[in-house]
């Protein structure tokens, strides 16, 4: 892609094919690497983007035609999924409407419950044994259905504050079946008390 065909001074100022340097992380507190690392060459943008998951072109939505799968708990418009992986942490969760939709077009009525079910679902995380606190992200990038992950911080590893909780989670030692099962349950069932119901490894 030609200087002239990037799509801002954003872009254009960027330095394509060239690694960066990794000195701003490193010695950071919630770095999880050390010695001598590089930083992969930056890629031109790709334009168009390909489709997501979802998108007219993309892969069919995951979420839609996999409704109840790794589901642990849900109510009429929301479920929470976890178990689709293996993982570090404690928990690893994704809140998902019940519906197809996009951040941008969710409906008044769904976006009003949304604050006090990421409040809902940190809490009953916390529930868990050993869990210090509950970070949730938004990335979208994979599928064109609303999601917003949850990341059980376990108590007092502070290595494991910040953005780099989902490194950490491929990094540690996966949590065994048996105690991610007892987790699910313990999540469920703490979000059951206030409505909905246990689903999957949740009940």
């Amino acid at each position: 892609m030609s200087e002239t065909e990037r799509p801002s001074d954003y872009h254009r100022r960027l330095p394509y094919g060239e690694r960066v340097s990794a000195e701003p992380l490193l010695g950071g507190p919630f770095f999880p690497f050390e010695g001598d690392l590089q930083v992969v060459p930056l890629d031109e943008p790709v334009l168009p983007e390909p489709p997501r998951a979802g998108e007219p072109g993309g892969k069919p939505c995951f979420t839609c035609t996999n409704p109840e799968l790794d589901a642990i708990w849900g109510d009429d418009q929301w479920r929470l999924k976890s178990g689709f992986q293996q993982n570090g942490l404690p928990m690893v969760a994704l809140l998902v409407p019940r519906e197809h939709y996009r951040l941008d077009n969710l409906p008044p009525e769904l976006t009003a419950t949304l604050g006090p079910m990421i409040q809902r679902v940190a809490g009953a995380i916390r529930q868990i044994e050993g869990v210090g606190r509950t970070h949730f992200n938004r990335w979208g990038d994979g599928s064109e259905h609303f999601h917003v992950w949850f990341l059980a911080r376990p108590l007092g590893m502070m290595q494991l504050r910040g953005a780099m909780i989902a490194a950490w989670d491929d990094l540690l030692p996966p949590v065994p079946t048996e105690e991610f099962q007892a987790n699910a349950r313990t999540v469920a069932t703490a979000l059951s008390e206030q409505g909905g119901v246990a689903l999957g490894l949740g009940k």
